[in-house]
């Protein structure tokens, strides 16, 4: 008789059916984690993509309040422009003060670069050179618009004049 036909395995041929059994079982098992670790990944993945977007909307709301009272001073000082015009002057840099505290706080201060200062293209944007006498050439000449933040995190460099040597 033919080992197809003997319906009764023996010992040795139900330890390899058992072994393969208990590996298949494993096999599945491991597979099952395998999913619910990689469902889990892609879940915190969308969780913290939602704390993200949160957290930006919240900042920027938080940005926006805060210059709220620069625009309400602005729209008062506006409706009192056909009252004393020396009034509105000081009204107005009062604004431009508050103006420039808030973007401190943010972490962005004015940078006052004066002339004879050494041009630094980190620091600096070049609009114009102009020739000199009276100044050392590479050195700013004039500021045409401020630069705003610290050394390593400038928001917008200054826009210079550099000056040159004289003709």
């Amino acid at each position: 008789m033919s080992e197809q036909e003997n319906p009764d395995p023996g010992p040795a041929d139900e330890g390899v059916v058992d072994s393969a059994a208990e590996t298949a079982k494993q096999i599945a098992e491991l597979e099952d984690s395998w999913r619910r670790t990689a469902a889990e990944l892609d879940n915190f993945r969308k969780r913290c993509a939602k704390d993200v977007i949160r957290a930006r909307e919240q900042e920027r709301a938080a940005v926006a309040t805060r210059w709220l009272p620069v625009l309400d001073n602005l729209e008062r000082a506006l409706e009192h422009a056909a009252s004393n015009p020396d009034q509105i002057v000081e009204g107005v840099r009062a604004v431009h003060q508050q103006a420039l505290a808030i973007l401190t706080d943010l972490g962005y201060p004015r940078r006052d670069d004066e002339t004879g200062k050494v041009f630094d293209p980190a620091k600096h944007e070049a609009v114009s050179t102009v020739a000199d006498e009276d100044l050392v050439p590479g050195t700013v000449a004039h500021v045409v618009r401020p630069g705003y933040g610290p050394d390593d995190e400038i928001l917008r460099p200054a826009s210079v004049v550099v000056a040159t040597r004289g003709e």
